[in-house]
């Protein structure tokens, strides 16, 4: 009796195995069950929030699902980024990130995530090339002549930055280490006033992206001298690259990328990853993303778990060697 009662368990448990495993796998495959949310750590109106809105619209009427754009702005992206990280890891909240998830634990005490724990790569999204800038004032009609110019009196030009911390200052520190060169800080409150600053002749120089450069440059009120990814951007054609201009190896960029919560299943990390690249490929959404500056490039989770960790490292070595402290 013993031994029948024995088999007999066994045999009901390997039949409950059986109904259950089928049922948990076409429970994930079955993703998204309601609503997605993308996170976007940013005001309404930037870049990422167009860049958002537009994945959500072609991912909703692929998924059958509403996809909805919250944006959480505040604490240098870090409220809106803690928030997605925080979220149940069922893939139905996401986060559209950029480079301030790389630039955060340099200049930040307390962000409340740890950005290669806490998310799950997705995929990159796109990149945006940054430029330096000079005002009219500045005699340097080329990358080599600026560095020339500020080699010869340390100290004495400036840049403008939107804030100690950002990313537009921490790729100037870059720079500077790079080609041995001593260019003073000018903070402001946001890109806007930084770049006013240089149209005014108030500030010699500046990083912005070729977004916001590339009017100004057409019309002559700022001279653009590098940009600072591997390629030139379509934009500014004409402009070459930081590699080009002094042969520095330095190759960065505004990036965006799509994260979920840790511990979501790889099946649907899976599933997001090959959807999002596929509404990035479509020929409007390359269109729209292109006419605002960016490149589009995707990615495995895997590549840009990579990136993230590459970036993350390099501005911890350029924060440090420059003295960033963290707020």
């Amino acid at each position: 009796m013993r031994k029948f009662l024995a088999l007999l368990s066994t045999l009901l448990l390997a039949t409950a195995a059986a109904m259950t495993t089928p049922v948990a796998a076409f429970a994930q495959s079955a993703f998204p069950s309601r609503p997605v949310k993308i996170v976007v750590a940013f005001p309404p109106g930037g870049s990422t929030d167009a860049t958002a809105r537009l994945m959500a619209d072609k991912l909703a009427a692929r998924w059958g699902q509403p996809v909805v754009v919250e944006n959480k702005p505040g604490a240098g992206a870090n409220l809106g980024t803690a928030f997605v990280a925080k979220a149940p890891p069922d893939g139905h909240t996401l986060l559209l990130a950029t480079t301030a998830l790389s630039i955060s634990p340099v200049v930040f005490k307390q962000l409340g995530y740890d950005a290669m724990r806490d998310l799950a790569p997705v995929t990159l999204v796109s990149t945006i090339p940054n430029v330096l800038v000079v005002g009219q004032d500045v005699p340097a009609k080329t990358m080599q002549e600026f560095l020339d110019i500020v080699r010869a009196h340390p100290g004495k030009y400036n840049f403008a930055a939107p804030g100690a911390s950002s990313g537009q200052r921490m790729t100037f520190e870059l720079i500077k280490q790079a080609t041995g060169t001593d260019v003073v800080m000018v903070p402001y409150a946001g890109g806007a006033p930084a770049l006013q600053a240089v149209l005014a002749g108030q500030v010699q120089a500046m990083i912005v992206n070729v977004v916001e450069a590339a009017t100004h440059v057409k019309s002559g009120r700022i001279r653009a001298l590098a940009v600072t990814t591997a390629a030139r951007s379509p934009l500014l054609p004409d402009v070459p690259t930081l590699a080009e201009a002094t042969g520095a190896k330095i190759d960065t960029s505004v990036w965006q990328a799509l994260f979920a919560p840790a511990g979501t299943p790889a099946d649907v990390v899976q599933k997001i990853q090959r959807d999002a690249a596929a509404v990035l490929a479509l020929p409007d959404v390359q269109s729209r993303l292109t006419g605002m500056g960016m490149t589009v490039e995707t990615s495995t989770p895997e590549q840009l778990a990579a990136f993230l960790r590459t970036d993350i490292d390099q501005w911890k070595r350029v924060g440090t060697k420059a003295g960033v402290q963290p707020e």
